[in-house]
């Protein structure tokens, strides 16, 4: 798999800063939409979150004409 080839998931972690609020608008921006609530959790230091998203696949037909 090349480097520039999409997954079709990923699951974006890091601290509950802005950072991780770009991370996951970029990816918003990629075309990726968010799949499920965000996950937090408190590692005793800092809040850590997570946000799953994927890629929208096609509906199976749709392109295809007769």
């Amino acid at each position: 798999m090349s480097e520039t080839t999409r997954l079709r998931y990923r699951f974006i972690t890091g601290t509950d800063d802005r950072a991780f609020c770009e991370r996951v608008s970029t990816a918003l921006d990629e075309g990726y939409v968010l799949h499920g609530s965000p996950s937090l959790t408190y590692d005793g230091t800092r809040v850590v979150t997570g946000q799953a998203v994927v890629l929208p696949t096609p509906a199976s037909g749709s392109a295809q004409q007769a």
